[in-house]
């Protein structure tokens, strides 16, 4: 099961006299991932490199910001992947303590410090969720409002017109076809529900 983080979450690490200092976050998106990335750059100008990876759904990136090609930015990202982990991005920033860690040095520091911070930090669950529209007519409306929170199911304030009430309501993809047969159930077919593309 793929997971993501439940918020920010921060590991330090001296290894050779130089300091790593792992930050993790979830990102729901790439505009996110890069103002986290963007955002430490600026708050921490002192640091030697912050070096980074994303992964969020199909895309990725990552970056060695300065250090050997290939001995930063990758082998984050191959933490984030080998953990499972997805609308995740990470920084590992560096101060330089005098002592040159070559490149498997590198390689084993920077994923190190990653894999140690994203062991540890707090994590969830991905649930697929999916939003859904319906039409219920004035009738049924109080009984479809009672189940639905009878059911715990939260809706968005429904829009009324002249023959009833438009819901919108987002809940686990799992439980889509469920709810859909209960209001066909529970209208006898008068509804048809159907998903709102994103």
């Amino acid at each position: 099961m793929t997971e993501t983080l439940t918020g920010p979450f921060t590991l330090e690490k001296d290894i050779r006299k130089s300091r790593f200092l792992a930050r993790a976050t979830p990102a729901r998106n790439a505009e996110e991932a890069d103002a986290f990335i963007s955002q430490i750059a600026a708050a921490e100008p002192d640091a030697t490199h912050h070096c980074w990876a994303w992964q969020i759904g199909p895309l990725c990136r990552c970056h060695d910001a300065g250090e050997p090609s290939g001995t930063a930015g990758r082998p984050i990202l191959q933490v984030i992947t080998a953990q499972k982990l997805d609308f995740v991005a990470v920084v590992v920033s560096r101060w330089f303590g005098g002592i040159k860690l070559g490149a498997g040095g590198l390689i084993r520091a920077y994923a190190g410090t990653a894999a140690e911070c994203l062991r540890e930090a707090p994590k969830e669950a991905i649930i697929e969720r999916v939003t859904l529209t319906f039409h219920i007519p004035f009738s049924l409306l109080a009984i479809i409002q009672a189940r639905l929170q009878e059911w715990g199911l939260e809706t968005a304030t429904p829009e009324y017109d002249a023959t009833g009430a438009q819901f919108v309501l987002t809940l686990p993809a799992a439980q889509q076809e469920d709810l859909t047969h209960r209001l066909q159930d529970l209208t006898s077919g008068q509804t048809n529900v159907s998903v709102v593309e994103a």
